[in-house]
């Protein structure tokens, strides 16, 4: 969906790069989207990732049995199956891979709006029309992917945050500059807001009263969606039966090798807690295979602790990060002498040659031995530049190295020269 929002946006940019379709000279920013297109496209996508992934798992001889799973002891399964009948599964060890959901909303007056019109980041993906106006509650990384993508599509998009600033953990500079990117893109965007209460509105539409610095004020608008917080599937596992211990959000307590309170009962991705990313899913299976099986060949069994995490925020351009924040390590390494460098995409020749130079990269390095702490790339592909910075990292290469190294012209990859010429 966000490439089909990112095609929007170009169709829209046509005459920036001297290219005009039927009807731009008359009416330049007028294009029509099919959100059924849309919707369709993705399902397409996902159906096809998921239909591969279970091929895959029963060509390995492995049964699936689609059902709600609760323990009744540390080595049994009971499903509830979709007839109402019932299957029990004992095996000798036991991994726990349920993720978790949206936040269920709560606000005042809730009730009384058109279900339909009230999302999660679920049910977003699935509207069959562009939202006349989108009020999405919450600035995370969720939040703003989505708020972007319908204001490309077509809505009118206002996000409300309660900080004061969007991506919470990302350093100020960052977050503000990707504001700035959104603003120009025509979202609303109110820091330091809250929603207290919404009601029906004689429209259709509704209005949703909201906290701000300034007072309250009123927002009528006609979808609303929740972007703030997750929880873990584990309400419904019936976890004490096997001796499974979770901590009071309901997250699995695990230790770094991803064992649980029980003997041989593992758990895996984001039902465990933070990070909740798909690429810590599949990592956390690497760990679990290699030490359940010993297929590392040593005797030392493999940990998640210190692992280096990346995350993408696909915006456009895409968020990537990957290590610490400026403010972590200042706080991590006090006797350090911290470094950071910061440029803005601008100065990249690859963004301009491509028009989009907005935003900017930021490095964080110890400036005594060169180490590369942490990098954060807010630009045209910025997930694939952050890669690059982390496979340095993994390999304990020196920003020295990256600046001194020879890339080519024009790639994106040419900023790595650059950036350290900004160190201080």
């Amino acid at each position: 969906m966000v490439a089909s929002g990112r095609s929007a946006y170009l169709a829209r940019r046509g005459q920036d790069y001297g290219i005009h379709t039927n009807g731009t000279l008359k009416r330049p920013n007028e294009i029509k989207v099919d959100m059924l297109k849309v919707r369709q496209r993705k399902r397409d996508i996902v159906d096809s990732f998921r239909q591969g992934s279970e091929n895959r798992t029963k060509d390995a001889g492995v049964d699936i049995v689609i059902g709600e799973a609760k323990f009744v002891d540390e080595r049994t399964i009971e499903v509830k199956m979709g007839d109402g009948s019932e299957k029990r599964v004992m095996g000798e060890k036991i991994f726990i891979n349920t993720g978790a959901r949206p936040v269920p909303p709560k606000l005042k007056g809730l009730e009384n709006i058109d279900p339909t019109k009230v999302l999660d980041s679920t049910s977003v993906q699935e509207l069959d029309v562009v939202p006349a106006h989108l009020v999405v509650i919450g600035g995370g990384y969720v939040g703003v992917e989505f708020a972007q993508l319908f204001r490309r599509l077509g809505a009118k998009v206002t996000i409300l945050q309660r900080g004061e600033q969007l991506l919470q953990r990302e350093d100020k500079e960052v977050a503000d500059a990707l504001l700035e990117i959104l603003k120009e893109d025509g979202l609303t965007i109110n820091l330091y807001s809250s929603a207290s209460s919404i009601s029906t509105s004689s429209t259709g539409s509704f209005d949703l009263n909201v906290q701000t610095e300034d007072g309250e004020k009123a927002i009528n608008g006609t979808h609303i969606l929740f972007a703030a917080g997750r929880i873990p599937n584990t309400d419904a596992l019936n976890l004490p039966a096997a001796g499974i211990t979770t901590n009071a959000r309901g997250y699995i307590v695990s230790n770094d090798f991803l064992e649980t309170s029980a003997k041989n009962i593992y758990v895996l991705g984001d039902v465990k807690g933070p990070p909740a990313f798909t690429h810590v899913s599949y990592d956390d299976f690497r760990v679990i295979k290699a030490n359940v099986l010993n297929s590392s060949g040593t005797s030392t069994k493999l940990s998640i602790k210190d692992r280096l995490v990346p995350y993408v925020v696909y915006t456009d351009p895409q968020l990537g990060h990957i290590g610490l924040h400026e403010h972590e390590a200042r706080a991590k390494y006090p006797e350090r002498k911290i470094k950071t460098a910061k440029m803005p995409m601008s100065y990249v020749a690859r963004a301009l040659e491509t028009d989009e130079s907005r935003g900017m990269m930021k490095a964080v390095v110890d400036g005594e031995s060169g180490q590369i702490l942490g990098f954060t790339c807010l630009g045209i592909e910025g997930g694939e530049i952050m890669s690059i910075v982390q496979m340095a990292m993994i390999g304990n290469v020196s920003y020295e190295k990256l600046r001194d190294a020879v890339w080519a012209h024009p790639a994106l990859a040419e900023s790595l020269n650059n950036i350290w010429g900004f160190l201080e």
